[in-house]
């Protein structure tokens, strides 16, 4: 066993000697899938998610890497299914936490939410808000949580956007640029991910942060999301690191 322990932390260092990427986006599927499979009451799936969500943001902060994003909640969820409930329950507790957490406060996370949160309910929202609020003041590293979001209408929204901006006369048309769009974007002011983690059963992006995805490295668990660990995390980046 201390020889394995040995081998793995000697594997750790090699990795955070070649090139990291700076921004890594993962998403969370699974969740139900394995709460049904694994005969665990939703609210128990959730809860075991959030926390190795946290333990990610964690090996963030150990690993020196400025941004991470997580896909939560995609908007076109189906509100109907019985588990949706817990996801919110599981959201508010999870940003309340993060609010108020002495990991967060010490390593200056700021804590960002993309999508169009604000049309869920007044619970999550007022969650949202005092995350964002408590956080603002941090620069030192970065986590996104795709929330209410589709990657689509970002894109959408950033049309609309510039749109708005030629009907009052501030943009000539001809000057739109892929720049210009990538400014207009919930994500304007990060890096495009280097890296996407793309966990559950199904080979594809789901839209994830559609736009700034187009040069990203893309490594597929075949787990569900409450599977992952830190060996998955380290996986990923070594094979990110072979093409980099």
């Amino acid at each position: 066993m201390l020889e394995k322990i040995r081998g793995m932390i000697k594997k750790e260092k090699y990795v955070l000697k070649i090139s990291m990427p700076r921004h890594i986006a993962i998403t969370t599927d699974g969740i139900e899938k394995w709460a049904l499979k694994n005969n665990t009451p939703y609210k128990d799936a959730y809860k075991r998610s959030f926390l190795i969500l946290k333990n990610t943001i964690k090996l963030q902060i150990r690993l020196k890497i400025p941004i991470l994003s997580f896909y939560i909640l995609d908007e076109n969820a189906d509100k109907e299914n019985e588990s949706y409930p817990y996801l919110l329950d599981a959201i508010v507790s999870m940003l309340n936490d993060l609010a108020n957490n002495e990991f967060v406060n010490k390593n200056k996370i700021k804590i960002f939410v993309l999508g169009k949160w604000y049309h869920l309910p007044g619970k999550v929202v007022d969650s949202i808000k005092r995350a964002i609020g408590e956080t603002k003041d941090y620069d030192s590293f970065f986590v996104n949580f795709c929330i209410n979001y589709n990657g689509q209408e970002e894109i959408v929204d950033a049309f609309k956007f510039l749109g708005m901006q030629i009907k009052a006369g501030k943009l000539d048309p001809e000057l739109i640029d892929k720049d210009s769009i990538k400014e207009s974007l919930y994500t304007s002011y990060f890096l495009p991910p280097g890296l996407m983690i793309k966990n559950g059963t199904r080979k594809e992006t789901s839209g994830f942060l559609l736009w700034d995805s187009v040069n990203t490295k893309i490594y597929f668990t075949n787990k569900l999301w409450p599977d992952f660990d830190k060996t998955e995390f380290m996986d990923a980046i070594k094979d990110y690191q072979k093409w980099d």
